[in-house]
């Protein structure tokens, strides 16, 4: 059975202060004269201003809500009021659940189904397509090769020369044959910026506009630039793609064109600005410049240059300015000579400058099962849009993972993650020198009893809690081995906890507890800098410290963040004793997430 969440988890899934404020006031027993939980599922009747109450049912496993009200929140007051009576253990459990409870269960059920049977036709889909595209492309070969040998056997012919001159000026404006390392290069280009500050995250939302930019681009600027992004021309040669696929090779180089053109930009713009001195630059300046990276179609890199204006606002801004500045330019080279780097920074590069991947993409990846303690999160705004960042961490591979999901303002954003439980799961993560952000593939869950109706009650019993059920992979990904790291053979950045290896995944979750397991400061240490090592650009990443003692600006030796300063909450939960406590680490200093009491109770901070 899953453990019962404490009233800060349950008031942290609330979409608003409004709605944390409201659930507290229907959290009364007098306000539910029904109320019950049997497994994963709670419900219950509350007393409305209407004559019939307002129908509320919450299944534990996910969390998944569902209520008669007429609210637009996601949870309202009432899923929230329901969860504060059961984290108070005064939900009486239940032998069977109402039929709407059933009713309403079964629709899920039948809905998920549905979501796996089109993912699976879709993924079926994808590969005729891609086996059609190489029969395709073989029949283009085989027509090359046969024009080849046709002009081996009739050399020397002025007229064939100049035709062919003209084939090359057509190919070089990217309506002949793909040019092989652009098309070689296609494959190692994500496809969606996984930047983890709030503005590059905010850019991710231009990425499909950015794609169309590219597509409908004029051809002539496709021969300027070569794949690696220096000064290139003449005549392109024959890929493996073949003619059909010069369209899109075309359209990728016209965008790798504008984005060095923009790099190039601001290599010259940094150079002046250490040159004429930090000083000079002014709120406008950055402004200008982030807008031209946009139009050279690379919003990552645009992300960075709008947060300026904040870092000079900071104490000591022009230490912290320096840095940007440097972390800027180094961007710019690498990605000017990617080519000569490693095939995983070279993507990491790509996936900072802001070019996209699809979900798709990353669900067909391999994934890493795990019992994945949720450590905390944290909900920024910017542009009218919502970005929520939910941490995780694996309880046997020690690996971080960041969730990220995005809702324009006023609309719900994902709360299936709650803070403080622990799930077990597949995750399949972005590309990247130092994996971070993630996708849940395939969630798990404890097995229950399923609710039944009270005639079926009666007819036969209850079976009690059964095991795990099997484990299934999500629709088009292969599982790698649980306690694994995702196609590496080896788990960075984290190993395997002692003691826990003869744990198997789905008894994990209910064994497991709330606690998740920590690690000293120097381990700390050295785990961000293996991270920076391979990723020098990561701005955050979630860490679970041991025996760690807070003051009003440090936790266990390391700083704060300056907006962590004075963690009143933390400090009264250790009363000078150590504690564990899950922090998200950023240059600055740490941001304390969560912690937990003695008594192993989630504090939420």
């Amino acid at each position: 059975m899953i453990e019962r969440w404490s009233r800060d988890q349950v008031l942290a899934l609330a979409p608003d202060a409004s709605s944390r404020k409201a659930a507290q006031g229907v959290a009364a027993p007098g306000k539910w004269p029904v109320r019950g939980r049997t497994g994963m599922v709670v419900y219950g009747e509350c007393k409305g201003s209407g004559a019939k109450p307002y129908l509320a049912c919450v299944d534990l496993s996910e969390p998944a809500y569902r209520c008669s009200c007429p609210s637009r929140k996601f949870p309202c007051k009432h899923a929230l009021g329901l969860l504060l009576l059961w984290s108070e253990e005064a939900v009486p459990g239940q032998e069977a659940a109402p039929q709407w409870v059933t009713e309403w269960l079964d629709a899920r059920a039948e809905r998920a189904a549905r979501r796996k049977t089109a993912a699976s036709k879709a993924t079926d889909g994808q590969t005729a397509v891609s086996e059609a595209a190489d029969g395709q492309t073989a029949v283009s070969e085989a027509a090359d090769g046969q024009t080849a040998v046709s002009d081996t056997a009739e050399p020397g012919t002025a007229v064939s020369e100049a035709a062919e001159g003209r084939t090359a000026v057509s190919e070089a404006g990217g309506s002949g044959t793909a040019i092989p390392e652009v098309a070689a290069l296609r494959t190692a280009v994500p496809e969606e910026s996984a930047v983890s500050t709030s503005a590059r995250e905010v850019a991710e939302t231009n990425t499909a506009a950015d794609s169309t930019s590219a597509v409908s681009a004029g051809d002539g600027e496709t021969a300027s630039v070569t794949p690696g992004g220096g000064p290139g021309g003449g005549r392109g040669e024959a890929g493996s793609g073949g003619r059909g696929g010069s369209r899109g090779s075309g359209a990728e180089s016209v965008r790798h064109g504008r984005v060095a053109a923009g790099l190039a930009e601001l290599e010259r713009w940094l150079a002046d600005q250490v040159r004429q001195g930090l000083a000079v630059a002014a709120e406008h300046d950055w402004e200008g410049l982030a807008k031209r990276l946009i139009d050279a179609q690379a919003p990552g890199v645009a992300g960075m240059v709008s947060r300026l204006a904040r870092v000079r606002a900071e104490e000591g801004w022009p230490g912290r300015l320096l840095e940007e500045y440097a972390l800027l330019n180094l961007l710019a080279v690498a990605y000017r000579r990617r080519a000569e780097l490693p095939p995983d920074l070279a993507r990491t590069v790509l996936i900072r400058v802001g070019l996209p991947v699809t979900k798709e993409e990353v669900l067909a990846g391999p994934v890493v099962r795990d019992v994945w303690h949720v450590l905390g999160r944290r909900d920024e705004t910017q542009d009218r849009l919502t970005a929520r960042r939910v941490w995780l961490r694996g309880r046997h591979t020690g690996r971080a993972a960041l969730i990220l999901s995005f809702a324009p303002q006023g609309r719900p954003l994902d709360a299936s993650l709650v803070t403080g439980t622990a799930i077990d799961a597949d995750l399949a993560y972005y590309p990247g020198a130092a994996p971070l952000r993630a996708l849940v593939a395939t969630r798990y869950a404890v097995a229950a009893p399923r609710p039944a109706t009270a005639a079926r009650a009666m007819a036969q019993g209850l079976a009690g809690p059964g095991s795990v059920p099997p484990a299934s992979t999500a629709a088009g990904t292969g599982s790698v081995p649980f306690g694994s790291a995702a196609g590496t053979g080896s788990v960075p950045f984290g190993s395997a906890v002692a003691g826990t290896d003869s744990v198997s995944p789905g008894s994990a979750v209910a064994e497991a507890g709330s606690v998740p397991p920590g690690m000293t400061v120097a381990e700390a240490l050295d785990e961000i800098a293996g991270v920076l090592a391979e990723d020098p650009w990561t701005e955050s990443w979630p860490l679970v410290l041991k025996d760690v003692i807070p003051d009003r600006r440090t936790l266990g030796g390391l700083p704060l963040h300056p907006r962590s300063i004075d963690p009143w909450r933390l400090i009264a939960v250790s009363g000078g004793h150590p504690l564990t406590v899950a922090v998200e680490w950023t240059p600055v200093g740490l941001r304390p997430l969560t912690t937990w009491d003695e008594e192993g109770t989630t504090v939420i901070l």
